[in-house]
């Protein structure tokens, strides 16, 4: 098994943005600065590791009946963890982040990743594509971010880029998160076809 294919295939070839599109939710929703971006894309990163790691341990003491439920078990405590320690260690991303940590726990890549990967393949295996995944999140997160606080605030990660009369509110807006996603994919496959 070669591990650092594993890794890029999450990051290039399965990226859950822009080339599965998955997770769209949390994608569109928390992606008004690339701070919000990274952030989101970290905390999932960190349980999609988490979680993939202990459902490829316990894959074959898990009976095929309650596999789902297991998993979600899992995902939920470490989702927990996370919010536990966001609150008290990180309270301004927790509050900008808000409900979306807790709805970690039915993001579909983390549990689609168990189902797929984690339950078929050992711990080095799962804690790879955990990781590609889990970067391939956050830097589409990022990304997404990025371009929407550039042409809606003028910054990036907080530091002003453009002055106030050339921001255009619109890519704040929940409109300006699907223009932008839209306009990205299109780069994206671009570049695959390259």
């Amino acid at each position: 098994m070669n591990y650092l294919n594993i890794i890029k295939n999450g990051i290039i070839k399965e990226n859950p943005t822009f080339v599965l599109l998955l997770g769209m939710c949390p994608t569109l929703a928390t992606t008004t600065s690339a701070t919000n971006g990274m952030s989101m894309g970290l905390a999932t990163m960190f349980v999609l590791i988490c979680s993939n790691i202990v459902v490829s341990l316990i894959k074959n003491l898990t009976p095929d009946k309650v596999r789902i439920p297991v998993f979600v078990v899992v995902i939920a405590s470490f989702v927990t963890l996370l919010q536990m320690s966001l609150k008290a260690y990180l309270p301004d991303i927790n509050k900008s982040l808000g409900i979306f940590i807790p709805l970690i726990v039915v993001n579909c890549i983390i549990l689609g990743r168990a189902e797929a990967f984690a339950c078929k393949n050992g711990p080095l295996g799962s804690l790879c594509d955990g990781v590609g995944i889990g970067l391939g999140f956050t830097l589409g997160l990022t990304l997404l971010g990025a371009v929407r606080e550039v042409l809606g605030a003028g910054s990036i990660f907080g530091f002003a880029l453009l002055p106030e009369q050339y921001n255009i509110l619109l890519f704040i807006l929940p409109p300006g998160a699907f223009i932008s996603l839209g306009f990205l994919i299109a780069i994206v496959n671009q570049f695959k076809k390259a």
